[in-house]
């Protein structure tokens, strides 16, 4: 598991690491790792040109000290520093030292772009706000140049703890961490500007009675939590899910739903809607009731709201079941905040599905607002219906009942998942492991990251559609279960 911990948290595990060691030995830690990964990305040092963005804090002597060690191997080093009286002293003349040069900022973009690699040096973990406007033309030269632009810790001008890009910022090709990853490494938009993450350790205790604010779960995570049948199971004992979805104007909702939940390892699945006659033409297995949620039968978790319309009856009956409820899609809309808190009060889970529109319009927001804040915004929602939630989008975040703890990130997902019914499939594959028995938020974890990868493998043939996505999830589970 990818943990993500918060600039308070690194910075404190920072202190605690130098006291222990000589002065100036964490960032020539650092600068050593920064200074590989460079080496590989180059493949040949000697000769290569290099330029260091440089700021005025310890992210700018990162750089510089790196910049050094390329420098004894060869490559023709120049620093632009942004702030030259408050560059760091120390990396400065190792970089003179090695033959490295310095050059002005002002009409240093001729320089940028014609680099081999830019390192961007220019704010560390602890900067707010984009970057400053004498920063903006050199990180433009940098993404418009033939180099490769590698960020360090962080690229300048995004929001380590939450994620956020308020204003202009480096656009990196790599990203190099220290010692722990940070929020904004794993969530969108900041993500989509780190690049490739190569995580350097440099000795930082980050475990221990230290929280993280963010984890990425990884093949191994989800293995240990997918239910496998065992010798005595039968369907009930794998879990039988409902699914009350579809209307007249959406029947395709139901058949995507129920079809991702049997694909999901259910055991069985009861169908509730007007779409039976659909769902059974596809999915002949399906067990069909026209009675409503409460007397359908035998269920151990409800999906309600693919594509159902206006129909609150339904939505208020499934609400009423003392099992785990998923809402998704018109259920959102149709579940009140104080049904749904209800439920948390009687201690049954509930895991609501939103995308960004959805997740704008139960927050009273422009739907802008969350997919800038993607983080703020669940654990919002996840704190105002006392429910978990999982935020489907460019990176798909689950959070817990009330907002605490740690919020999940999945890491599979892919832009092919962005078409009509593929959130239908994913609800069906969330309420069947709820079903089996997972929480809520293990439940939404392992089902986004299992879409995910359906996802990426329907998408070898791309164009995809729901229901290619629904038939990789065998295929999906099957990857994860053998590592």
């Amino acid at each position: 598991m990818r943990t993500a911990y918060s600039v308070e948290t690194v910075r404190a595990a920072e202190r605690e690491l130098m006291a222990r060691l000589p002065e100036g030995a964490l960032m020539q830690r650092a600068a050593a790792g920064l200074a590989a990964a460079c080496a590989d990305v180059l493949g040949r040092v000697y000769g290569s040109r290099v330029v260091l963005l440089v700021g005025s804090g310890d992210n700018g002597g990162d750089a510089l000290y790196a910049g050094a060690r390329l420098a004894r191997r060869g490559a023709g080093v120049r620093a632009v520093l942004l702030a030259p009286g408050r560059a760091h002293a120390g990396g400065l003349a190792a970089l003179r030292r090695a033959g490295g040069s310095v050059v002005a900022a002002g009409g240093a973009e001729a320089c940028v772009e014609q680099a081999d690699l830019i390192v961007d040096g220019i704010v560390g973990i602890g900067g707010k706000g984009g970057l400053r406007e004498e920063a903006v033309p050199l990180a433009e030269a940098a993404w418009r140049g033939r180099g490769v632009v590698v960020a360090v810790d962080l690229p300048s001008g995004v929001d380590a703890d939450t994620g956020e890009a308020r204003g202009a910022a480096v656009r990196a090709d790599v990203t190099v961490t220290f010692g722990a990853y940070k929020p904004g490494l794993l969530i969108d938009p900041a993500r989509e500007y780190a690049g490739v993450v190569r995580f350097v350790d440099i000795g930082l205790e980050t475990g221990g009675a230290r929280a993280p604010e963010v984890e990425a779960l990884q093949h191994a995570d989800v293995a240990r939590l997918l239910p496998v049948p065992a010798a005595e199971s039968d369907k009930y004992r794998r879990g039988v899910v409902g699914v009350a979805a579809g209307s007249a104007r959406y029947p395709g909702a139901a058949v995507l739903a129920v079809g991702g939940a049997l694909r999901g390892g259910a055991g069985a699945v009861r169908y509730v809607g007007p779409a039976g006659g659909a769902v059974l033409a596809r999915h002949p297995e399906t067990l069909v009731s026209e009675r409503g949620p409460a007397r359908a039968g035998r269920v151990q978790a409800w999906v309600v709201g693919p594509g159902a319309g206006d129909d609150a009856a339904t939505v208020g009956e499934v609400l009423a079941a003392d099992v785990p409820v998923l809402i998704d899609a018109d259920g959102l809309r149709l579940a009140g905040v104080e049904a749904v808190r209800a439920r948390g009060a009687r201690a049954v889970p509930t895991l609501m599905t939103p995308h960004a529109g959805e997740a704008a319009a139960l927050l009273g927001v422009e739907r802008e607002e969350v997919e800038s804040g993607r983080l703020a915004a669940v654990r919002e929602l996840a704190g105002r219906y006392g429910a978990a939630v999982l935020l489907k989008g460019s990176t798909t975040l689950v959070a817990e009942a009330g907002g605490g703890g740690a919020v999940r990130v999945n890491p599979t997902g892919t832009p092919w998942l962005a078409t009509a019914g593929s959130g239908d499939v994913l609800s069906g594959l969330g309420g069947s492991l709820l079903a089996a028995g997972l929480s809520a938020v293990d439940a939404g974890s392992a089902a986004a990251y299992l879409h995910g990868l359906a996802g990426r493998f329907a998408a070898e043939g791309a164009p995809v559609s729901a229901e290619d996505v629904a038939g990789r999830i065998p295929e999906a589970w099957r990857s994860v279960v053998r590592g």
